[in-house]
């Protein structure tokens, strides 16, 4: 006969000794449970670490990158980066001499002679045929001394406001400054190589009433060297305008500004 549910319910309670150890209860799969967790979580911190290092080189090895492209190539962050080395310390006629038969020691002979080639000097006689005395080498002298000759005419001089000397105006400050940006060999052998220099320069008049400005350009001047058994000396020489950046959004300097500016700072002697 079924039990009513009215009936009072007896529950039957064992002592303390005699429950079951095998009896399952709610707490003893919390351990369980956290241990699985940890163990999962330790495996994907493993298998991170592991992918993450996967690309990266052993110490001391080269990968196959490095070895792909050797030291100072074209491309390498080697070609491009100052190498804090000062070749040269000597000069002749204020222009750096002496250079190493290596290939830094060309690419800092045509970068000093980019400079010596772009300054005021050019524009005087006596101090441009100094120049070139100095950086060509003597068996082209005479004709690169014909061209530059050439080049910096009376008339050249007069569109940059000069007079046939090459002198300002009175009270005006004439301003030729190039400034190498850069280097690249382009053809190298052991005796003769040949070696860009990308240049800014600031060219013209500084000073009140200025009809010319000093103005900002950049060119590529292409310089071919000569090793002559002692030093790397000019044989030709070419120029092409650019590359050149997109102008800063800057103000321009007045005219007393770039006066004081060209007086009170001094140029340098390059070195790659």
């Amino acid at each position: 006969m079924p039990v009513s549910d009215d009936q009072p319910h007896t529950r039957t309670r064992l002592p303390v000794g005699e429950q079951s150890v095998y009896q399952p209860t709610g707490r003893q799969s919390r351990p369980l449970r956290t241990l699985l967790t940890v163990l999962v979580v330790v495996t994907l911190l493993v298998l991170a670490i592991s992918i993450a290092n996967r690309g990266k080189p052993h110490p001391g090895r080269a990968t196959s990158a490095d070895q792909a492209v050797p030291s100072g190539a074209p491309g390498s962050a080697a070609a491009t980066a100052p190498s804090g080395q000062e070749p040269v310390s000597t000069t002749t006629n204020g222009i750096g001499s002496g250079y190493p038969h290596t290939d830094q020691g060309a690419q800092s002979a045509a970068a000093n002679y980019a400079v010596a080639l772009g300054s005021a000097d050019m524009f005087r006689a006596d101090a441009r045929h100094t120049v070139v005395a100095t950086v060509a080498d003597p068996t082209v002298q005479p004709g690169l001394q014909a061209r530059l000759d050439q080049a910096f005419s009376a008339d050249t001089a007069a569109k940059f406001g000069l007079d046939a000397q090459g002198r300002a105006p009175k009270g005006l400050t004439f301003v030729s400054r190039t400034v190498p940006v850069g280097t690249r060999t382009t053809n190298s052998a052991d005796t003769a190589t040949k070696v860009d220099v990308w240049c800014t320069g600031l060219v013209g008049l500084a000073g009140e009433h200025s009809t010319q400005p000093v103005s900002q350009s950049w060119y590529t001047l292409t310089v071919t060297l000569r090793w002559t058994g002692s030093d790397w000396k000019l044989t030709d020489f070419s120029q092409q305008s650019g590359p050149a950046p997109v102008p800063g959004d800057q103000q321009a300097a007045t005219a007393d500004e770039i006066t004081r500016a060209v007086q009170d700072f001094g140029g340098f002697r390059y070195a790659r």
